[in-house]
């Protein structure tokens, strides 16, 4: 960034300083011009009076020759005493003066600017020659430093203060990235220092401490998620194992059908712990579902007549509330409410389909004793069971809220547990398809 600013800076003083020389220079070709047209000026008036000497005083001004209506030399300064004259143009009839740029003038070094005057005397017209030299593309020598060293004094400067800004700005960068490079994942709770100015790096800062917490928010979540996983997964294991173990102690004793019976409900409870940490697995990892489009009234009417149920349902399910999705996944939703709905309720489970605005709605409500307000985002944790369920249920794997939760999200909806009159209310709310 340094190196570009200041090659911007060069380029932008190599262009002032052109542009200032230009000026400079036409102001002092301006300037040497009056003074020379002044010099010749003058001597005419010097040949009018009658006085006209024949070596000219001398002038830092200029060079002068004149010359009588013979075209001879009468008068000169004295660096052009002797010498012939010094150009061939004169005004023309209709004009006394004129200027001419000679290459250089007869008889004299380098290029001079040459005026001429036409003075009218009784034997003709007179011709006065005055020269000075060119002024060079420059201007002035010392001028032309002068500039030049001032543009580069200026392009340094440009370019330290840049650099010294460039290095205050970065720093928070460099103090970000080198503890981002601290950071792992056992070591997940340490912060990026966040600048005092309220600037772009401030935010910067800011959001690269958010997007932390959330990744330690995941880890300590995926933490207890093992951690639950491997005692709910060791559970079953374990008391399949100690019963074989006591019936391979006395095996004459043993009732080995009852013992059978016994593993195999431990090995039921252990894959459907597998089969819904699969699901899990699956709902994490997939894209966007299929886009099939769904009546979810007829995929309720459905799936409530596939399987009976303990309690009394009572179904009130409007028609033509379509979504899209996954039939199979939505379908395994609703079974995991209804399950919840019953292993709760008391004596029946309402459920109910209907289209609000854009969205369609599906309420699964029991007339249980409903869950706490402060329970109601614990009971979408994965392994979270709260002590009725486990009362109720206790080979339950605490992952069928958690799956309709993140199968509701699959399809851009939402699955919350709302306020009731009596018992939990779940609300699940999908986008209507067009």
């Amino acid at each position: 960034m340094t190196l570009v600013t200041t090659t911007i800076a060069a380029l932008l003083g190599a262009v002032i300083v052109m542009l200032v020389i230009v000026g400079v220079r036409g102001r002092i070709v301006d300037y040497e011009q009056e003074k020379t047209t002044s010099t010749a000026l003058e001597t005419v008036h010097v040949i009018k009076r009658g006085t006209l000497p024949p070596i000219l005083p001398g002038s830092d001004d200029a060079s002068v020759q004149v010359l009588n209506a013979q075209a001879r030399v009468v008068a000169s300064t004295s660096d052009l005493t002797g010498k012939a004259r010094i150009a061939d143009f004169r005004p023309s009839e209709k004009s006394v003066y004129a200027s001419r740029s000679l290459c250089p003038p007869h008889g004299m070094d380098g290029c001079m600017t040459v005026v001429s005057f036409r003075v009218y005397q009784s034997d003709g017209d007179w011709i006065v020659y005055a020269a000075n030299p060119l002024t060079p593309w420059y201007g002035s020598a010392g001028l032309c430093v002068f500039i030049i060293c001032g543009a580069l004094l200026v392009v340094l400067m440009v370019g330290i203060m840049t650099w010294r800004t460039v290095d205050r700005t970065l720093a928070p960068v460099d103090a970000i990235r080198a503890e981002l490079a601290e950071i792992t994942a056992t070591e997940s709770g340490r912060r990026v220092p966040v600048p005092a100015n309220r600037d772009e790096l401030r935010a910067l800062a800011e959001s690269a401490n958010a997007t932390l917490d959330r990744l330690d928010a995941a880890i300590e979540q995926q933490r207890r998620f093992t951690s639950d996983a491997s005692h709910d997964l060791r559970s079953p294991i374990t008391g399949a194992r100690t019963q074989v173990e006591e019936a391979l102690m006395y095996p004459e004793d043993a009732d080995w059908p009852r013992v059978g019976e016994a593993v195999l409900g431990s090995l039921d409870r252990l894959n459907a712990i597998v089969s819904d940490l699969l699901e899990l697995a699956r709902l994490d990892a997939s894209a966007e579902p299929p886009q099939d489009r769904i009546d979810l009234g007829e995929l309720v009417s459905t799936e409530l007549a596939r399987t009976p149920r303990d309690k009394e349902l009572r179904p009130r399910l409007d028609r033509n509330v379509v979504v899209r999705g996954d039939r199979l996944r939505l379908a395994r939703l609703l079974t995991n409410l209804l399950d919840n709905a019953e292993r709760h309720a008391t004596e029946r489970v309402d459920v109910t389909v209907r289209a609000d605005g854009d969205s369609a709605v599906l309420e699964v409500t029991d007339d249980g004793s409903g869950i706490a307000p402060a329970d109601r985002e614990r009971v979408f944790q994965r392994f979270a069971r709260l002590d009725e369920a486990l009362s109720r249920d206790a080979n339950g794997t605490g992952l069928g809220l958690p799956i309709a939760r993140e199968v509701a999200r699959a399809h851009g909806g939402t699955l919350t547990i709302e306020d009731s009159p009596r018992g939990a209310r779940f609300v699940l709310r999908l986008p209507l398809a067009p």
